[in-house]
């Protein structure tokens, strides 16, 4: 039986539903974004678009990607009904490439029950960020409390450190900001209420 791939596996799973994700700007982002000079952004793994549509709405130039067209499609309407210009693509990441540099590279909970090269795409995605801009990596650093233990009893969870490898800053080049796990209120699927940990990594480029 074959093997599953990341891009039919998203595909699959925002193609089963009429709307995967609350729309809300990520915390994370909304956090640090909020206090940078707007310029131009990239969202890796940009789901239904809901940070794009957020980076736009705060004057940002603002590009996302996901692997799965109904998402980004999803994405594209939701700019569009909100009046505001931003860009989709359908895009596998891992071999994807931007034409241009951007001042914001963020990927918020860029994570899979199915693997993916995650690592590899962080280590790309420094290399897009324009000298003076930012990469900004947010992960989910543990499990929410209403989580069933067996449902992640043999998950890993990404750290900052281990982002910040992945990322393979050169020091003589890059400023780390941020590496730490934050801690926020939480909502589950049905209502639940509980503690989330996110890790994140900022870093400047010189």
């Amino acid at each position: 039986m074959t093997e599953i791939t990341p891009a039919e596996f998203w595909e699959d799973r925002y193609a089963a539903t009429d709307q995967s994700w609350s729309g809300r700007v990520n915390a994370v982002l909304a956090d640090i974004a909020g206090a940078l000079a707007p310029g131009s952004a990239l969202d890796l793994g940009c789901g239904e678009g809901g940070d794009v549509v957020w980076l736009a709405d705060h004057g940002w130039a603002a590009t996302g990607v996901d692997l799965s067209p109904t998402a980004v499609e999803r994405g594209r309407a939701a700019a569009r009904n909100r009046g505001l210009e931003a860009e989709f693509v359908a895009a596998d990441l891992a071999t994807w490439e931007p034409t241009v540099r951007f001042d914001l590279v963020t990927a918020s909970f860029l994570q899979s029950p199915v693997e993916l090269p995650r690592e590899e795409v962080l280590r790309r995605a420094a290399r897009w960020v324009a000298p003076g801009g930012h990469v900004l990596v947010t992960a989910h650093a543990a499990a929410p409390d209403w989580a069933p233990p067996e449902h992640v009893r043999d998950v890993v969870f990404p750290t900052p450190q281990g982002d910040l490898r992945a990322l393979d800053l050169d020091a003589a080049e890059w400023s780390v900001l941020v590496a730490e796990v934050r801690e926020r209120d939480g909502h589950g699927p049905h209502g639940q209420t509980g503690r989330m940990l996110d890790g994140v990594v900022l870093a400047r480029r010189a």
